[in-house]
């Protein structure tokens, strides 16, 4: 199961795992935080990366960089349109096959195994308990 803990903090908001790790959360406004939907938005650049990075590199292809940019445009008050994932990657060197794996396992991350992404597309029931 996945679980965070989101608490109000004396300067905002933030969110904790437990793990120990934590991430600031508040407004556009507020300096050195997150809003909702940038975490949103770092939530699937992130689940996208940290699943195509082991399964090139397994392959025998690292990537000398892996990065992506994730970008949505608000269409409406509190809606989302397209969610745009753009990688930015610098092949390994010498490595003729590392593009085409690379394009591969990408498109299979992002079709079928990125938890987030497919959270995203299917419709799925969210419950809250006041």
């Amino acid at each position: 199961m996945a679980e965070v803990r989101v608490e109000r903090t004396e300067d905002g908001f933030r969110a904790v795992n437990g793990r120990g790790a934590a991430v600031a959360i508040g407004d556009g406004d507020t300096e050195g935080v997150f809003t909702p939907v940038e975490l949103l938005l770092a939530a699937l650049g992130g689940c996208e990366l940290v699943t195509v990075e082991p399964l090139t590199a397994k392959r025998g292809h690292r990537m000398a960089r892996l990065a992506a940019t994730v970008q949505a445009d608000k269409v409406a008050t509190s809606t989302l349109g397209t969610i745009t994932v753009t990688y930015d990657v610098e092949l390994p060197e010498g490595d003729d096959e590392a593009e085409d794996v690379l394009k591969a396992v990408a498109a299979r991350v992002h079709e079928k195994y990125c938890t987030v992404g497919n959270a995203l597309r299917e419709p799925m029931k969210v419950d809250q308990v006041v």
